[in-house]
């Protein structure tokens, strides 16, 4: 039974969330190169930049951002550490090698970076590759902490194999500079190449990774109790363990495939919704991934409005917001 307290606040943040979702949908439509412009909605001439162009990286944006909120409380709570993010097994480096390989191969027969987005098979190769890349990274991790049985050793092969790959990028970017244009995009995050099929796969993503690390969620309000009292409990902790590393990793490897890697929204989103509220894990599930979607379509938005025409990264404004928030919650804890 959930006291009447903690139900009001559950309906305060969910209409808080869907209120901003909204008004940062709206927004995301009206700003664009030549900055702010409310009346964008009503122009004819923009019908076509608006439904191909802006309404799609809109929508991306904001299923980019949920993607890794789940990811975040995923990982935060499967590690019983708050400072845990979606990036810890290895999928970023992995997925950063992927799309270096894939430029350094010659997939795009050497166009910019921005040519991407028009061609399509192109785009799906660096797409692909990320992916697949972020699923290596998790499956080396796995095998290098031979399971997912003990946290501690996860995330140790987790910082290892992140390493490692990390340095087989640089060796590739070394041999082969026409990477490192491309590769620099990539780790600066960004939303500007998502349309409509990028976002009909994030969407896929979603339907598949939620209700199923929702389905699960009692295994994490059971972990917070120990290992020893979850297993006390019945609970298998091999197999969920395993069962939602392999959540987290689809969850970050379609995220980062589609958008390169953003900073801070996996980590901030779960912080954000526990100090509103004291729920079970299936709760912080689903209110940190609206909360992750509401973060990152707050920070596309500003990246394309702030100094119009020019964009800023959409990853550089989150790792800016994000440690400015963090900075504040440690300054905040340590004088209370």
């Amino acid at each position: 039974m959930i006291a009447p307290e903690a139900a009001r606040a559950r309906r305060r943040l969910a209409f808080a969330l869907t209120l901003a979702s909204v008004v940062l949908a709206v927004a995301g439509v009206m700003v664009g190169s030549e900055g702010w412009r409310p009346g964008a909605l009503a122009d004819p001439g923009l019908r076509d930049v608006l439904w191909n162009i802006r309404a799609p990286r809109t929508v991306g944006a904001w299923l980019v951002g949920a993607l890794l909120g789940l990811a975040g409380a995923l990982a935060q709570g499967l590690f019983r550490n708050p400072l845990a993010d979606p990036y810890l097994l290895g999928s970023s480096s992995g997925a950063g090698l992927g799309v270096v390989l894939v430029l350094a191969a010659g997939a795009t027969q050497g166009r910019a970076i921005e040519s991407l987005a028009e061609d399509a098979l192109a785009r799906l190769g660096l797409v692909g590759a990320a992916f697949v890349g972020a699923l290596i990274g998790v499956a080396l991790t796995l095998a290098l902490a031979r399971g997912a049985r003990q946290s501690t050793g996860l995330l140790l092969a987790g910082v290892v194999v992140g390493v490692v790959l990390g340095a087989l990028a640089d060796l590739v970017t070394m041999a082969s500079p026409e990477a490192l244009r491309g590769k620099q995009v990539f780790m600066l995050g960004t939303t500007g190449f998502l349309g409509w099929g990028a976002c009909g796969t994030l969407a896929i993503a979603l339907a598949i990774t939620l209700p199923a690390a929702w389905r699960f969620s009692r295994a994490l309000d059971a972990l917070t109790l120990g290992e020893d009292s979850a297993r006390s409990l019945g609970l298998p902790l091999g197999p969920v363990r395993a069962l939602l590393v392999v959540l987290l990793a689809l969850a970050t490897g379609a995220a980062v495939a589609q958008a390169g890697l953003i900073a801070f929204v996996g980590l901030v989103a779960p912080h954000l919704v526990r100090r509103r509220l004291q729920a079970p894990h299936g709760t912080t599930l689903v209110a940190s991934t609206a909360a992750g979607g509401v973060l990152l379509l707050a920070s596309d938005v500003l990246s394309r409005g702030l100094w119009a025409p020019q964009e800023l990264p959409v990853g550089v404004l989150t790792a800016a917001l994000g440690g400015s928030f963090l900075l504040w919650l440690m300054h905040a804890r340590r004088t209370s």
